[in-house]
């Protein structure tokens, strides 16, 4: 009898572990499908003119001499951004809080009509729902779709920025549906607030934004008040080692507006280097003023060689620059301080990701 009992006892034991275990490992399966993750980067730079003015103007607190486009525009030792960006993804739903500290994420979010109230550090802030395999949704406050370049240092080949981002949207806030539509075509439609109103919108108007994707070239459109942008976004790896990126644009506002092409083309001289450089043609069309000479239909053809040294999560990239204008710039002031054509500069940058 006590060893019917002990046996039955033992079952009993067993029958508990397994109902336990189970019970762990499907909790285990549940949490592993919900994942919190912390990443982002931190990046400084150094910077000097090497033909210009390194000094500021006391009446503008803005650099005598830098090119017309944002980031990495501060002489001598600058600062970059902290960025830190906190995300949950489970199976069907999620969210993105892209938080970012420092010039670079202030030049990021400059047009938020609350930044100088509030003191605004936010970058994107969304949440998502992956209606199914091929469908998902948007909600909230997301970087732009337009453009080759994004505003993390991380994601960037070249440490400063092209003509075509600055002056293009850099965040939405909105709606936007993405549609996986086969292995190779991809849709994406948006209803947001007007460009640059990233916290609210106060003129009851929307923009509208679509993009077409195919094997990694994407055709993008923007519609806002009146205004376009239309701009294509591509690239194609030539060899193992050799890569091209492609970016151009049109954008039109009642006859004022912008245009240009930028190539990227580069190449891995090793697993740990690789050299890059961005040649960008650059048209201002009416008196819209990004490149700085005060005079319409300007244009600006701007070349840059960048080097780019991993060492572990550490990214170094020392880059020289050459800006040069249809007509003398106010942005290219030489050491009188006085407007000239082109602007040569130096950067050398170091950027942290985790």
């Amino acid at each position: 009898m006590k060893t019917i009992i002990y046996t039955k006892y033992v079952k009993n034991l067993l029958l508990l572990a397994f109902a336990l275990a189970s019970t762990l490992t499907f909790a285990q399966e549940e949490e592993e499908s919900k994942k919190f993750t912390i990443s982002g980067s931190v990046d400084a730079y150094y910077r000097t003119n090497l033909n210009g003015d390194n000094g500021f103007d006391d009446g503008s607190g803005l650099p005598n001499a830098a090119p017309g486009s944002s980031f990495a525009n501060l002489p001598g030792f600058a600062l970059g951004m902290a960025n830190v960006i906190a995300a949950y993804e489970g199976e069907d739903v999620g969210f993105v809080a892209d938080l970012v500290f420092g010039p670079r994420g202030t030049d990021a979010i400059f047009a938020s009509p609350l930044y100088s109230a509030t003191g605004n550090i936010v970058n994107q802030l969304y949440v998502y729902w992956n209606l199914s395999e091929s469908v998902k949704l948007t909600f909230g406050n997301f970087n732009t779709f337009l453009g080759y370049e994004v505003i993390s240092p991380v994601a960037n080949f070249n440490y400063s920025t092209s003509y075509l981002f600055s002056y293009g949207p850099f965040s939405h806030t909105g709606l936007k549906a993405d549609f996986t539509l086969s292995d190779d075509f991809s849709l994406m439609l948006a209803i947001m607030n007007p460009t640059d109103q990233t916290e609210l919108n106060p003129t009851e108007k929307y923009a509208f934004g679509a993009q077409l994707g195919y094997s990694g070239q994407f055709l993008n459109f923007l519609a806002d008040d009146g205004a376009f942008e239309i701009d294509f976004t591509g690239g194609f790896d030539l060899s193992d080692d050799f890569f091209l990126g492609i970016n151009a644009a049109l954008y039109d506002n009642d006859d004022i507006g912008f245009a240009g092409a930028a190539l990227y083309p580069q190449y891995a001289t090793s697993d740990n280097f690789t050299l890059g450089l961005r040649g960008e043609y650059f048209v201002e069309t009416g008196d819209y003023g990004a490149i700085g000479t005060g005079v319409e239909d300007s244009s600006v053809f701007a070349v840059t060689l960048t080097g780019s040294a991993t060492i572990g999560n550490l990214i170094i990239k020392p880059e020289l620059r050459l800006d040069s204008a249809s007509d003398d710039s106010f942005s290219f002031l030489d050491s009188d301080l006085a407007a000239q054509k082109s602007l040569s500069s130096f950067v050398l940058a170091a950027v942290y990701s985790f």
